[in-house]
């Protein structure tokens, strides 16, 4: 038996994504982001509300990084989800997140999270909250590669669940993509 919800987010999995920029001083921040996928062929699309700090640097400096969060590193993910650089001046410092300099694009990725999207303002409606981006680079820590690949059981990133508002970190593999159900064809 089935039962009717409403209107409701579900979406699973919603990815725990990091947003990095610079402001106009050259200081770095992040948000923590639920809200994000891929938009088109090299495009991430994100729904991100005008007055987060983070929105407004992305509008100045036109550029951004997108991390993925993972299970290592869960306390100072949710910290930069928490705190509004807004008015926590210091709030990178504080999450202990180690902010470098991204090579293609004037924002920061994080030490800590191994894969990071370099990106590049495409557009940005207020009113829909809606913001594309092109992604001009994938900035990888080597630890995560399997035979040059990004190994998504070794980057460990964690999803979102707004019912419990919980991380859950991605299972086991369960099937293989574009050829499991070739045995129905």
């Amino acid at each position: 038996m089935r039962k009717n919800l409403g209107k409701k987010t579900l979406l699973y999995p919603m990815p725990v994504l990091i947003i990095g920029t610079y402001d106009e001083n050259g200081n770095p921040d992040a948000m923590n982001a639920a809200w994000g996928s891929i938009g088109d062929d090299n495009q991430i699309f994100l729904c991100l509300s005008p007055e987060h700090k983070t929105v407004k640097n992305i509008l100045a400096k036109r550029a951004f990084t997108v991390s993925f969060a993972d299970s290592s590193h869960v306390v100072e993910c949710d910290y930069v989800g928490v705190a509004s650089g807004n008015d926590t001046p210091d709030k990178i410092e504080k999450s202990g997140l180690h902010p470098t300099k991204a090579e293609n694009v004037d924002a920061p990725y994080f030490e800590e999270l191994p894969l990071a999207l370099e990106c590049t303002l495409i557009s940005y409606d207020e009113k829909s909250c809606h913001l594309f981006g092109d992604i001009v680079n994938a900035s990888v820590d080597e630890k995560i590669l399997t035979d040059g690949k990004v190994d998504v059981r070794k980057l460990n990133p964690i999803t979102f669940d707004c019912v419990s508002h919980n991380y859950v970190a991605l299972g086991d593999v369960v099937g293989k993509a574009f050829s499991d159900g070739l045995k129905l064809k």
